[in-house]
């Protein structure tokens, strides 16, 4: 049986899709990665969100891999990839982000469109801004890069965490990283909860209850406040390069208000915002399908 994306872009029997789950090795790390489509069509590299991992990506990639040669892998202390502990692996965005640069060597990633979606905006911004050349488009969903964005109250919060390291801060950022608050980012804002499937946050949870990893979840979110001094640096690189971007957003988002999404608009020229009614912050456990719609159409002018 055949199942079909709008606008005539058929997608094979998707029971056909093969996705392979690989390892490369990276300045000593095993950084693990989803992989799919052939290698000659574009690439398309997923950059997850917290508290997550490439798992978030699970429905997408056979949506997209019969036209687009999909890349998705974890960041050290997600998923599975290695996880360091604090002191023999520094926890930073600019970290990361090396990481990830050096991960698309590995494998052979010359040029690529960029998913960002939450951790993945300061990730990939990161690596778009040091290889420009290399990022064909960005598709970003619900990820941040400007203050409108932000939340008063999360930014302070963010703000405190890089400035006081005192055991009131830790506490307040550890409920961050229990259940609770991993389930509400997968169904606050959601208008149909029913469709999150659970494993979206007991799969999240069992990353960040692994022995050492909340450490690594509260160093991580200590140095959050960086991103906020790098915005400019990626607005600059918007404006000098002009990447096509797709700006995906659910509208429902809690952490990332609609505002952000918006906000996109006064550095980029070629630009698609589409806001995503009853979708939240984790848009693809309620309107993957939807998704690859727009990323189909948005790609097919981007690639010829």
């Amino acid at each position: 049986m055949k199942q079909r994306i709008s606008m005539n872009a058929q997608i094979t029997d998707i029971a056909a899709i093969k996705t392979h789950y690989r390892t490369a090795k990276v300045d000593g790390l095993e950084i693990f990665y989803r992989e799919a489509g052939r290698a000659t069509d574009p690439t398309i590299l997923f950059l997850h969100g917290f508290p997550t991992s490439s798992y978030m990506f699970r429905d997408l990639i056979p949506l997209l891999a019969d036209r687009f040669h999909v890349v998705a892998p974890d960041y050290p202390g997600f998923g599975y990839s290695s996880s360091p502990s604090v002191t023999e692996f520094e926890y930073t965005f600019d970290h990361l982000a090396d990481v990830m640069e050096h991960f698309t060597d590995a494998i052979g990633l010359g040029r690529f469109a960029l998913y960002a979606q939450d951790f993945g905006g300061p990730v990939g911004f990161r690596l778009a801004a040091r290889r420009p050349d290399s990022v064909s488009a960005l598709i970003v969903q619900n990820a941040n890069a400007y203050t409108e964005g932000v939340t008063p109250e999360l930014h302070d919060i963010l703000v405190r965490l890089a400035t006081e390291r005192t055991p009131q801060m830790r506490a307040m950022a550890a409920k961050l990283f229990e259940l609770p608050y991993t389930k509400r980012q997968m169904l606050e804002g959601v208008e149909d909860p029913s469709l999150v499937n659970p494993d979206s946050w007991q799969h999240a949870q069992w990353g960040m209850d692994r022995p050492g990893n909340k450490e690594v979840q509260y160093v991580l979110h200590a140095n959050y406040a960086s991103n906020f001094d790098r915005y400019e640096e990626w607005h600059a690189y918007f404006r000098k390069y002009q990447p096509p971007a797709l700006v995906l957003w659910g509208e429902g988002d809690f952490v990332f208000g609609v505002a952000g999404a918006e906000a996109y608009r006064k550095d980029l020229k070629s630009i698609e915002v589409k806001i995503l009614n009853g979708a939240a912050h984790f848009a693809l456990e309620t309107h993957s399908r939807e998704i690859a719609e727009h990323i189909i159409r948005f790609q097919s002018p981007v690639h010829g």
